[in-house]
């Protein structure tokens, strides 16, 4: 399963089958093929999957899902010493 992230377009490159882009994911930056996706601009948000922008996504939409994403951060950071002290539990009862 994957899972798409929404990213920010911030800079495009070139034409065609070869037009690439800077994709800005929350700070994190990576060049990214936009050819499947050739009416996206600069300010849009796409979902990125193996490098290629497959999808335009509404700034509506993307910002949605961010804030989703950051929600399930925050309860996994909750339950992270729930799992640690499981996990702590199970390895002093020589389990694993």
């Amino acid at each position: 399963m994957c899972l798409g992230i929404p990213g920010k377009i911030i800079e495009i490159n070139g034409e065609g089958m070869t037009r690439t882009g800077k994709v800005d994911f929350d700070g994190i930056v990576k060049e990214i093929n936009l050819a499947y996706v050739p009416e996206i601009s600069i300010g849009d948000y796409t979902i990125v999957h193996v490098g290629f922008a497959i999808t335009q996504l509404d700034e509506e939409a993307a910002l949605a899902t961010l804030a989703h994403l950051q929600e399930l951060e925050a309860v996994e950071v909750e339950l992270e010493p729930t799992a640690a002290l499981a996990a702590e539990e199970a390895a002093a009862k020589g389990e694993k």
